[in-house]
């Protein structure tokens, strides 16, 4: 599920599994014990589980495409003001007028490395509410909340300094930029800037572990792989493996729903929502408890796929042009190739891929007809559109409940299945369920 975390992040595929294989190379060289690796590998992997909460704020601030903004942030040397001049130069406003760029140029200017602290803190707080969320230990929550300070004191959230921070936090702070460095620019450069930046940026001490396995060839081979997840299970604790039981796989997907719906102000309860709702038409129709378990975490995943469409088209205020409607499309894709990745997700990655198919063949991605839709899907459709319509949205003005179903109801039989959407007038006159509850 890391690699969700990457998309939205704007890094390349595998950026936190193989910062998390660069962790815990460091980790070892450390000799750090069995819990603490463990709470760094976990760490490692989801230190972007709050990378969702600010995009939206990123797109306004800059007036760009946030996951472009974000993709040097991880290198840009905040408290550096020639560096931060350089990266609002270099990503604000394009394809906007010179006024534009000027406007947006100056407010970032001005705002600078206390713009940037905010950026962070958002994204870190929420990244340590989810990871406690999913019961990570509190190491490792302290680790994701602390992994942009800096050891001279210049970094974010809490300007912490030296030993103040974590040590676990120290290690996920250089292995994702370095990584990032060594990603784009090779290895000598990437340990270049390790050293340049020891005793700012990073711990000393950590630097040296890091020098220490230089030529270490077949370590560094293993970050160039076409594959490098599959070089992860060395590093995981074996005592401290957890097997993931169904509880614990609804709490994964709870909290990367939470994730999917930081991404916009405007869908703030959006997976939450669709997932309880599909739940009741299906319980409605009789399906059984594992069919029931499939819808329910489908509805909480439908939209991971979003996580890769910016936010100047997630949150237009009007009508979406051609290009920009050709790319929210390719979201239900996206989420089929993310839950295909997970072995005990693949069952039900079909059915979270399906939401936007109709019964005539017309919905998309693949164009799925009334044969190809099983009931969850079905469910899945019709829980999707209705709580996206009774839902308050950026490009349209809010609908009453009549005007809701009256849509609801033109889409019946080519669109929606009719029984599914029976199925949801039964569920919303039996529990009294609205939108709103959710949020409450």
């Amino acid at each position: 599920m890391s690699y969700a975390l990457d998309i939205v992040e704007g890094q390349p595929e595998g950026h936190a599994v193989r910062s998390c294989l660069l962790g815990m190379r460091l980790a070892e060289t450390l000799g750090l014990g069995a819990q603490q690796r463990s709470d760094l590998f976990y760490a490692l992997l989801l230190k972007d589980l709050g990378c969702a909460s600010n995009a939206a704020k990123i797109c306004y601030l800059f007036g760009a495409d946030d996951q472009t903004v974000k993709k040097d942030f991880k290198t840009t040397d905040w408290p550096k003001l020639t560096e931060t001049a350089k990266y609002i130069l270099r990503n604000v406003a394009p394809g906007g007028t010179l006024l534009e760029k000027a406007k947006c140029f100056t407010s970032l200017a001005l705002g600078g490395p206390k713009v940037a602290r905010e950026l962070v803190k958002i994204r870190c707080e929420r990244g340590a509410l989810i990871a406690r969320s999913l019961n990570l230990n509190e190491d490792a929550v302290q680790a994701i909340r602390n992994l942009d300070e800096h050891w001279d004191g210049m970094g974010h959230p809490d300007g912490l300094r030296k030993n103040q921070i974590p040590l676990l936090a120290r290690i996920l702070s250089i292995a994702q930029t370095i990584e990032v460095y060594f990603t784009r620019d090779g290895l000598d450069a990437a340990l270049a800037i390790a050293k340049e930046r020891a005793g700012t940026w990073f711990d000393p001490s950590l630097v040296k572990a890091l020098l220490s396995f230089r030529m270490d060839s077949a370590f560094w081979s293993t970050l160039q792989s076409d594959v490098p997840r599959r070089f992860l299970d060395v590093y995981e604790p074996e005592d401290r493996v957890v097997n993931a039981d169904d509880d614990v796989l609804d709490k994964i997907c709870a909290a990367f729903g939470q994730v999917i719906d930081a991404k916009s102000p405007w869908t703030a309860c959006h997976s939450q929502g669709v997932s309880d709702i599909a739940v009741g038409i299906v319980s409605e129709q009789g399906l059984s408890p594992i069919e029931i378990r499939r819808t329910k975490r489908a509805g909480l995943l439908h939209d991971i796929g979003k996580l890769g469409v910016s936010n100047k088209i997630l949150d237009k205020p009007g009508k979406l042009d051609a290009v920009e409607l050709d790319l929210l499309k390719l979201h239900p894709a996206q989420t089929l190739r993310i839950l295909e990745r997970v072995g005990c997700f693949a069952d039900f990655a079909e059915i979270a891929a399906s939401h936007h198919e109709r019964l005539d063949g017309k919905g998309y991605f693949r164009g799925l007809d009334a044969d190809q839709l099983c009931p969850s899907s079905r469910a899945l459709v019709v829980a999707d559109m209705y709580e996206a319509l009774a839902a308050r949205r950026p490009y349209r003005k809010d609908l009453s409940d009549g005007e809701v179903h009256d849509i609801l109801r033109r889409n019946l039989g080519d669109g929606i299945c009719p029984r599914a959407y029976d199925a949801l007038l039964a569920f919303l006159s039996r529990t009294n369920y609205t939108t709103s509850s959710i949020a409450a």
